[in-house]
């Protein structure tokens, strides 16, 4: 049976995933301050909208896929917002990269006025995203989680409710202390076999397949050695999320040292002007500090 979606937040990932859901057989209505997403869409069979109200009117549920929580509130509990044109019984699924206290103020706030609401964070980036195999991770009530399960699917393949309001958000940001630490180990050791001399493609190719082999190995390397930088996972999206990791460790009163550490090196890459660039460019403060360029000829 088609779902009557609703879907905020155009970007790099909200367009691939609604497109995702039109191919399930989703009606789905679209809006987003970027007019041209909206027509993009529209013309390939999605229902267009001016407005979060007009989103929440027409749909069942309703999804929010935006840059920050500040997005987020505004898009659902602003002016012409989710909840002035939602009905009771409704589900709003924020599917953004939010701190857990905001996820948890939302789904009161929802509350108040008879909307379920789901923290369901996404990992994998945009190229999951257009495949529809993100790995999604949900807070909120089981039986809302159940009965937007199939909407779910539509977007990703690892789909698992970790717990009340504010756990998916928190799941999240387990997820990315590791894949940006991660993009940093891998960024670390570039840099030590280029200065060594080493052919890097085949170092990549030696160990890829052992003990140090991971998804963000395979997906980050290829886009270092060939100077892509092109934004999956935004430097200025990932700094916000590794601020809020620390918020959220200085409350629980959890040292955490690395994460600390690289939230630094964000903040330097954003001077230095590579905000829009993908997360991939942590490489190059090393290279800065190493005077050296990663890439199949090490120049």
């Amino acid at each position: 049976m088609a779902n009557k979606v609703g879907f905020i937040g155009l970007g790099i990932m909200g367009l691939p995933m609604v497109r995702n859901l039109l191919k399930n057989g989703n009606t789905v209505t679209v809006f987003d301050i970027n007019k041209a997403a909206v027509d993009t869409l529209a013309a390939e069979g999605a229902q267009p909208a001016s407005s979060g109200k007009e989103v929440a009117a027409a749909s069942d549920v309703v999804i929010t896929m935006l840059p920050k929580g500040e997005h987020v509130r505004q898009a659902v509990f602003g002016e012409n917002g989710v909840m002035e044109g939602t009905r009771e019984g409704a589900i709003i699924i924020d599917m953004s990269s939010v701190s857990p206290v905001e996820s948890k103020e939302m789904a009161d706030m929802a509350a108040k006025g008879g909307v379920r609401f789901l923290d369901a964070p996404v990992s994998g980036g945009e190229p999951k995203a257009i495949d529809g195999t993100l790995s999604i991770m949900v807070g909120g009530d089981e039986e809302a989680f159940e009965s937007v399960k199939n909407v779910l699917l539509a977007m990703g393949t690892d789909i698992v409710r970790v717990g009340d309001s504010g756990c998916g958000t928190t799941a999240k940001l387990a997820n990315q202390i590791i894949v940006n630490l991660n993009i940093a180990a891998v960024s670390e050791a570039l840099i030590l076999a280029a200065k060594a001399g080493i052919d890097l493609e085949k170092m990549y190719q030696a160990i890829r397949g052992g003990l140090a082999g991971s998804t963000v190995m395979d997906a980050k390397i290829p886009m270092i050695l060939e100077r892509n930088f092109k934004a999956g996972g935004r430097v200025d999206i990932n700094m916000k999320d590794l601020t809020n990791v620390m918020n959220t460790a200085h409350e629980l009163a959890v040292p955490l040292p690395l994460s600390s550490q690289l939230l630094e090196i964000f903040h330097s890459l954003k001077a230095d002007g590579k905000e829009a660039l993908d997360h991939a460019s942590i490489v190059q403060h090393y290279e800065k500090l190493a005077n050296i360029e990663v890439s199949k000829e090490v120049k």
